[in-house]
């Protein structure tokens, strides 16, 4: 059954942005210990900033992929935030790749 997680921010949940930076990087890391994976991340607005370089999630997002976890970035964010020269090696994607991701999937999960 094919998973897709959304990740909409470089934040997991509203509130406090340093609480917050720490509960996505123990979402990430504990994804990759999970039993059952999805197939697919996605990452846009400012959860692009997750995946350039100097983020303190980059050990989970490098494990995700060896997992077969594939991890994509909306590019219009990334050039947004100007992190086009900054970003890891991951699929840069446009909002019709994302659309088309998404309504192949059988679950989406947004974080």
């Amino acid at each position: 059954m094919k998973k897709t997680i959304l990740i909409t921010s470089e934040f997991l949940g509203q509130g406090d942005d340093e609480l917050g930076a720490v509960l996505m990087g123990s979402f990430l890391r504990k994804l990759c210990t999970a039993e059952t994976r999805p197939k697919e991340i996605i990452f846009y607005n400012s959860a692009v900033k997750l995946l350039a370089e100097g983020s303190a999630v980059l050990d989970a997002i490098e494990m995700l992929t060896k997992k077969g976890v594939g991890i994509t970035a909306c590019g219009t964010c990334v050039n947004h935030f100007g992190l086009a020269d900054k970003m890891e090696p991951v699929n840069m994607g446009d909002m019709a790749g994302i659309i088309n991701e998404l309504m192949s999937s059988k679950h989406v999960v947004t974080v």
